[in-house]
């Protein structure tokens, strides 16, 4: 309650025009309320004097209107706004509507003159004019026909040097046109904005084409833009119709509402209303602190029920000088001083108050002051609490943001121990359950590992990072994981069951001045995944309830995050392990070339990167390079299906081009299979790069879909990178395929390579092609060298993608190793060729092979001369195994069989099959060749 007093120092204030102000005196309890008097109608609010006629004042305009043309009061000023407002939205939509006016103008001129000059160019008969001996006579009377019709400013024909063939003016014809004409000789419509002897205009140059595509003459319409508008010419009365409109409804709107505003307020002048509308507000927006009102003289004019409390005030307290309210005298002073004073405080019985005072008469009010008294002392307690409140909010808040930044567990864990030291503990440790760190479910169970470790000082005696610690059964730790629930031992000098964990170890913990203990288990639903140990020493206080549950919180946002990490590692590690399955573990024995190769999975996951050298007949070796887009299982499983198949279209020894074709046929056929399963992924996007070389012909076959192009180190060190047929990406179909054809000197380095390796998010392919260029030249490096030196270069610190990288170093094999006889089709031949083949193998040194030599080479030549065409030729290679092969004309392949008991013949393919590791045959542009290849002994 507010208490004002019924004295006989409340004063009418003078007005600055000399007239009293009416101010009704504070009336007390018992003094009757007399009844207000109706005033007379003739009677002005503001003259201040009864029975006194409006007629007397100096007429100047009707007495409805004076008020709401003087901005003193507050009608007028509501008025003056309303009126500036409308005016500003007037003057705003007469400029919007000019600003659309004019690109509603320029639209329109762009499309007209667009249109004109397009239907004009491509109109029967203009492109055969330009050819004609007087393109003038022709085409003239046209355009001006068209620019009538069209109603443009000009149609202009020009050739493509510019020089006009038509004009509105025919002294321009001849001459040259002026504008842009860049873009339609490239073959683009172009328009443009420009000023020009007849204004402000936009044209428009469009190309003339001949079948071809090739530019044979331009056709440019102009039209300028006044002569599109009168839209606004139309709108700018109906505007400002509207604007007087809003004028009137404004002005009557507010002479209604200035007429309500004087009678409400009784015809009381500003100067009252805002005395007034200070004291009360400062009551009813201070009613939780205590609030005094001291006039000039030093009497307290108000108090209100907060300060009575807070000062312990008499029920007379108003009206009195404040020294005689038995105030303590710094107190007294100060309120009687009416100085300003912010927040100073006072002791005032057994409480701290902070008090502000302001002066009332800093712009011409009434001598005194206001101060507002606040307990401090309570809100001391209260500020304290709260400031607990904000520091652990902020904790939490920071624990969200820095706690799971990866997916990496360990990384993860050492995150919540960082945050909560030093703020929440002085030390932090978390222990984990060995199958957690490896990405699966933990067993029940208290042998955790320890994982993180932080504090204050690394000389702390607890368990080490990376040791294995079996809890006993009585520890705190032991209890969480079998319960899940946290627990705070406050002081660990007594609580016996940690104690007994390690006796010497925990004994020195002590020593070391930690004290107070809580242990929260790690939940991620219905699995514990270890416990988290918050240790105090610096702080005497131990660790309370309330500190146990923010304890809580703490470590049930950062379980979540650790959990999240450990089903990554889990994926990780399965997609991983699929990966490394997939890809060769080996490479098989060859001759042909020395490989060094490396293959480096992306950080963030597997993707789909492989690699693959395989032997192929007549010690031939081919090498596979592909890319799978994307990452996870679908990218290393999708991966291992293109390898399989690869594997098995090699052994019909293709050439490149038709081995990606019929990879790229698979590759669709799996796109369709999976298109109606939402959760498959498709393949399109597959990359790949098949290279067959010959070490006796040194000629390198490649053929890429879609991937980037090898690299060749010449044997003094040059790099280039031959021109290869990209290709699509595997998986488009209907398009072929096409070869390059090599030819590598011995000692030449082929390299090939995945997108990961020279392209990223910081780096464009071709600066990527142009670091790898610079790694890879130099002369005399093996190739496992030169891996080692590409990936120094061009390694990139955290790989986004996966890397596969090839360099095979090229052989050539020893011509005395190649022996090669034509062979008569005649079978008397037969025998020739096994006295041929005896002395060469006898030369060799394999006159252990001669025998079975002979007969597979005899079965293969009597085949040849028997179902095979012309020429014969017979082929003996000396390589890691001893390679036999006869070539012949025919497209036709023997095929293995059994034969029957009353065949005469049929078994001499049953005996190669029988005699040699491997045999097959595979097509030349010529015929093809039956090959055999035996181990040497």
């Amino acid at each position: 309650m507010v208490r004002l007093s019924g004295r006989s120092w409340a004063r009418s204030i003078p007005r600055p025009g000399g007239l009293r102000a009416r101010h009704p005196r504070a009336r007390s309890a018992q003094e009757p309320r007399q009844p207000q008097q109706p005033r007379s109608p003739r009677q002005s609010p503001q003259s201040g004097q009864s029975g006194r006629s409006g007629q007397d004042a100096p007429r100047r305009g009707p007495a409805w209107l004076r008020p709401f043309l003087t901005g003193r009061s507050v009608a007028g000023q509501v008025f003056l706004l309303q009126v500036a407002i409308v005016l500003l939205l007037v003057v705003a939509a007469a400029g919007a509507l000019v600003l659309q006016v004019r690109h509603d103008s320029t639209t329109e001129a762009r499309n007209r003159s667009l249109a004109v000059a397009e239907t004009f160019a491509n109109a029967p008969g203009t492109r055969e004019a330009l050819t004609a001996p007087d393109p003038t006579a022709v085409l003239q009377p046209r355009a001006e026909a068209a620019r009538v019709r069209s109603k443009v400013d000009f149609v202009v024909v020009m050739n493509t040097d510019g020089v006009r063939y038509t004009h509105p003016r025919p002294d321009r014809i001849g001459k040259k046109f002026v504008g842009t004409l860049g873009p339609a000789l490239a073959g683009r419509p172009f328009t443009e904005e420009i000023t020009g002897t007849i204004g402000p205009l936009v044209q428009a140059v469009v190309p003339v084409q001949a079948d071809d595509g090739t530019v044979v003459g331009l056709v440019s319409a102009g039209i300028t833009t006044e002569n599109v508008g009168g839209v606004g010419d139309r709108q700018m009365p109906l505007l400002l119709t509207a604007a007087g409109a809003a004028l009137v409804v404004a002005l009557a709107g507010t002479a209604l509402v200035s007429r309500r505003l004087l009678r409400q307020t009784h015809g009381l002048g500003p100067f009252e209303m805002t005395r007034m509308y200070e004291h009360h507000d400062a009551v009813l927006h201070a009613v939780r602190e205590g609030v005094l009102i001291v006039g000039g003289e030093g009497r307290l004019l108000l108090a209100n029920d907060e300060a009575h409390r807070l000062l312990d005030l008499p029920e007379d307290a108003e009206g009195r000088h404040v020294l005689e309210l038995g105030l303590d005298a710094d107190t007294a002073a100060l309120l009687s001083s009416g100085r300003v004073a912010t927040d100073e405080v006072h002791l005032v019985g057994d409480r701290l108050l902070a008090i502000n005072q302001r002066p009332t008469d800093l712009e011409g009010g009434p001598a005194g002051s206001v101060a507002t008294l606040r307990d401090s002392t309570e809100l001391r307690a209260l500020s304290g609490r709260a400031e607990v409140a904000r520091e652990h909010l902020k904790l939490l808040y920071d624990a969200g943001v820095g706690i799971g930044t990866t997916l990496d567990v360990t990384r993860t864990a050492q995150e919540l121990a960082e945050v909560a030291v030093p703020r929440f503990a002085d030390f932090a440790t978390v222990d984990l359950a060995e199958a957690v760190l490896e990405g699966e479910e933990p067993d029940a169970g208290t042998s955790l590992r320890r994982t993180a470790f932080s504090g204050i000082r690394k000389d702390a005696p607890l368990y080490p990072v990376g040791e294995r610690i079996g809890f006993i059964a009585s520890t705190p730790q032991a209890h969480s994981l079998g319960t899940g629930e946290a627990v705070v031992a406050p002081d660990l000098r007594q609580a016996h069951g940690w104690l007994a964990q390690d006796q010497e170890r925990t004994a020195r913990i002590v020593e070391y001045g930690i004290h107070s203990l809580i242990t929260v288990p790690l939940r991620a639903g219905h699995l514990v995944l270890g416990v988290a140990n918050f240790w105090r020493s610096v702080k005497a206080d131990p660790f309370d309830e309330e500190e146990l549950a923010l304890a809580e919180e703490l470590v049930a946002r950062a379980a979540v995050s650790i959990d999240n990490a450990r089903r990554y590692t889990r994926e990780h590690t399965m997609a991983v392990t699929l990966q490394r399955s997939l890809l060769p573990r080996t490479l098989p024995a060859q001759n042909a070339l020395d490989i060094g190769f490396r293959y480096l999975p992306a950080q963030a996951g597997v993707g789909g990167d492989w690699f693959d050298v395989l032997p192929l007949s007549g010690a031939r070796v081919a090498l596979v390079v592909g890319d799978v887009v994307g990452h996870g299982l679908h990218a290393a499983a999708t991966m291992g299906r293109l390898r399989t198949a690869v594997h098995n279209f090699s052994a019909l020894d293709l050439p490149p081009d038709e081995l990606l074709g019929l990879l790229d046929e698979l590759v669709g056929r799996i796109d369709q299979d999976e298109a109606d399963d939402e959760s498959s992924a498709a393949v399109t996007g597959a990359t790949c790069l098949y290279a067959v070389y010959d070490p006796i012909s040194r000629q390198c076959t490649v053929a890429r879909a879609g991937h980037p192009p090898p690299a060749v180190i010449r044997p003094d060190g040059g790099v280039e990178f031959p021109e290869v047929p990209a290709g699509p990406p595997l998986g488009l179909g209907g398009l072929p395929f096409e070869t390059a054809e090599l030819t590598l000197e011995e000692g030449s380095r082929l390299v090939l390579y995945t997108d990961g390796l020279v392209e990223n998010r910081e780096r464009d392919i071709d600066v990527g092609l142009e670091l790898l260029r610079t790694a890879l030249t130099g002369a005399g490096r093996s190739p496992e060298e030169t891996c080692r030196a590409v990936l120094d270069e061009l390694l990139p610190s955290k790989p986004g993608d996966d890397i596969a990288l090839i360099v095979a170093g090229t052989r050539a094999l020893d011509p005395e190793r190649v022996a090669e006889w034509e062979v008569r089709p005649d079978p008397a031949a037969v025998g020739e060729v096994r006295a041929s083949v005896t002395r060469q193998l006898t030369e060799w040194g394999l006159e252990d092979m001669e025998f079975t030599t002979e007969l597979i080479l005899s079965e293969l030549v009597t085949n040849a001369i028997r179902y095979g065409n012309g020429p014969i030729r017979v082929r003996m290679l000396f390589d890691l195994s001893l390679i036999c092969e006869v070539f012949d004309g025919s497209s036709t392949s023997p095929h293995l069989r059994y034969a029957a008991t009353t065949d005469e013949g049929g078994r001499g393919l049953f005996l190669v099959a029988q005699l040699t590791e491997r045999w097959g045959t595979r097509y030349t542009p010529d015929g093809k060749v039956i090959w055999a290849e035996q181990p040497l002994p």
